[in-house]
């Protein structure tokens, strides 16, 4: 059993970390950082690692035509996603991506369940990415000829022990990742341009290849025209090979900007990430269209399919056939390593991604903050996935399509709003055939691979649900990060210090002369408040009700010329006038007293105004968020309601 000694240290190290307010990791000063060209090989644990299933998976969804469809979708990076991602670093160059930007285009309820929805998307893609590396990686080892007989049969055990040790990594604190990320990447780039030479070699010294695949293409599909036509429906299965992209401006901070950078203005960062985006996305072009022409010319079609040596691992069956056991187990260990890593970058990626907006909506709970239990919570997240998808590769491919297209449909939408408003008619139509051309493609993914967007589904609704379970658990939270009192403000608060001080709750009219006199009359009577005793009115404004966390700025202003009224503005009433009450306790060292009336109406009704809109029963609410923030009855602002 557990001692509570124990039990408190491990609790200390499960929430080590934690903050009041999220942070950014790793973030860098905008001058500081690394190289753009070491910064993408960070982000070419993600993208360029998809070369170890991409080409199998492209030979199964487009067949013969796999080539033809790889050329549309390396079309699609350089003049589509590129250019996209591109205005999105200018636009977000702290990393948010285009997340955040949606976000900032809309407001209140509706911006928040929309990015919670891209959310699901985003955690779609992520996790995908961890289950769907470690499931090839666990192909790429099972199938290696020296170790088939021994693992074949363990796969899923093989994958959940890969996941568990990249959780592991997490849980015991994860480093810099730049410097490894650097040697993996360019090891595995080198033995892939190896693989692909030795490939495009035997194409060349076997003329009758490409003979019998043109051949068979037209017997198959007829003319050119069609091939083409047909390449164009085809494609979007291959959208696999498009991720990357999102990874790409998450990792905006960690790249070097120039000296005279700042915060508001880093345009040396901006620079080199465009450069890295434009890097990755022509090397991995290249090897896109070298990979899928060699594979499909040069591997049997039933190999590509389940249980054939080639699925899931087509160009480490090339190393194997046309250059030796020996290279091809160092490129499996190569493949393994980087596809391991990969799930890293995803993780990284998730941890950047959830704390950024769910604890700030208030729908997260406060351990969230921290980097361990959400490592737990991921990795248990990813065992289910890999359970329920038996490791397999195949079956995850639609999933993580889905995820990766519906962040670069967004990213689309969001670039294409953002020319607009800047007046640029120009990219305005230009994005927005992009956005089209993306809407199309998810569109068709969706409808030939509609596990992914039920899969995507589940996250959605998981992190609906849980989401507005843990706001409804945190309502009664003091939610103001901080208060700001203007000079006036602060002269009526110090003119009242050495008497009690009286404060009266009122949700503004007209504000004329007659609205205060009876508010002050009324609540004199209900009260029995002395008429030589000073009161002062404080009326607050709700800004956006479905922001959880909000500073409070407070401002003084006489009206008409006799009452002294503090204007509040804040994400909800009740918990900026509880947070007004404390300060003014802290600030005088009195327990101020305030008063409201009775709101009319049904309990629930008003609770659920309050939840939504940030009003309702303010009352009740107000004292309740006093009791939950101090502990000590004696110490709390006096509330009343008549």
């Amino acid at each position: 059993m557990a001692t509570p000694a124990r039990t408190t240290r491990f609790r200390a190290w499960l929430l080590e970390g934690s903050t009041d307010r999220p942070k950014q990791p790793h973030a860098e000063a905008a001058h500081e950082g690394r190289p753009w060209y070491r910064v993408m090989c960070l982000t070419g644990l993600d993208y360029f690692s998809t070369l170890g299933y991409q080409p199998g998976i492209a030979a199964l969804a487009a067949g013969l035509l796999s080539p033809l469809a790889t050329i549309v979708l390396v079309l699609l990076t350089l003049f589509g996603a590129l250019p996209v991602y591109r205005r999105v670093a200018k636009e977000s160059p702290r990393g948010e991506g285009s997340i955040a930007m949606l976000e900032r285009l809309l407001s209140f309820w509706k911006g928040k369940l929309f990015v919670l929805t891209l959310l699901g998307f985003a955690a779609t893609d992520f996790l995908i990415t961890i289950t769907l590396s470690a499931a090839d990686a666990t192909a790429h080892l099972v199938e290696n000829p020296h170790l088939t007989s021994t693992l074949h049969g363990h796969e899923v055990l093989i994958t959940l022990i890969m996941i568990a040790l990249l959780g592991a990594v997490f849980l015991k604190g994860f480093s810099e990742a730049i410097g490894v990320a650097v040697v993996l990447v360019v090891v595995y780039l080198a033995l892939n341009a190896v693989v692909v030479a030795v490939g495009i070699w035997q194409v060349a010294t076997h003329p009758t290849v490409v003979t019998d695949w043109t051949e068979a293409l037209t017997a198959e599909h007829g003319n050119p025209f069609m091939m083409i036509a047909i390449a164009l429906v085809v494609f979007p299965k291959l959208a696999l090979g498009l991720s990357g992209f999102e990874t790409g401006v998450a990792v905006m901070p960690h790249v070097q900007g120039n000296p005279g950078d700042t915060e508001e203005n880093p345009a040396g960062r901006i620079h080199g990430t465009k450069k890295l985006l434009t890097t990755a996305a022509l090397i991995m072009s290249v090897f896109l269209i070298s990979s899928s022409f060699i594979t499909t010319l040069l591997i049997p079609p039933q190999e590509f399919k389940s249980g054939g040596e080639a699925n899931g691992r087509a160009l480490a069956y090339l190393a194997h056939e046309y250059i030796g056991p020996a290279f091809g187990t160092v490129y499996d260990i190569s493949t393994i390593l980087i596809l391991w890593f990969a799930g890293s970058s995803a993780m990284a990626g998730l941890l950047n991604l959830m704390p950024r907006y769910l604890p700030r909506y208030g729908m997260a709970p406060q351990w969230a903050r921290a980097l361990r239990p959400m490592v737990i919570v991921f990795t248990l997240i990813a065992f289910l996935v890999t359970w329920i998808f038996n490791a397999d590769v195949d079956a995850q491919g639609g999933a993580y399509a889905t995820g990766v297209l519906v962040l670069i449909t967004s990213a689309a939408v969001a670039v294409t709003i953002a020319a607009r408003r800047a007046g640029e008619r120009g990219w305005t139509y230009a994005f927005g055939f992009i956005s089209a051309v993306f809407v199309y493609t998810t569109a068709v993914n969706v409808a030939e691979r509609p596990d992914g967007v039920k899969i995507g589904a589940c996250f959605i609704a998981g992190i609906m649900a849980l989401s507005l379970m843990s706001r409804l658990a945190r309502v009664f939270e003091l939610r103001v990060t901080h208060v700001e009192f203007d000079d006036m403000a602060e002269r009526f608060i110090r003119d009242t210090a050495h008497r009690t001080i009286r404060l009266i709750a009122n949700e503004p009219d007209n504000r004329d002369l007659a609205e205060y006199r009876d508010k002050v009359e009324q609540i004199r009577a209900d009260n029995d408040i002395p008429a030589g005793d000073d009161v002062m009115f404080v009326e607050v404004t709700v800004l956006d009700p479905s922001e959880f966390e909000s500073g409070l700025r407070v401002r003084g202003e006489v009206m008409h010329g006799r009452y002294r009224v503090l204007t509040l503005e804040s994400s909800t009433v009740p918990n900026a006038l509880a947070a007004l009450l404390l300060h003014v306790r802290d600030a005088t060292g009195q327990r101020p007293h305030i008063y409201f009336e009775w709101t009319e109406g049904n309990p629930l009704a008003n609770f659920l105004r309050f939840f939504l809109f940030g009003q309702g029963e303010v009352a009740p609410v107000t004292r309740e968020v006093i009791r939950s923030a101090e502990p000590d009855r004696a110490r709390r602002p006096h509330v009343h309601a008549g």
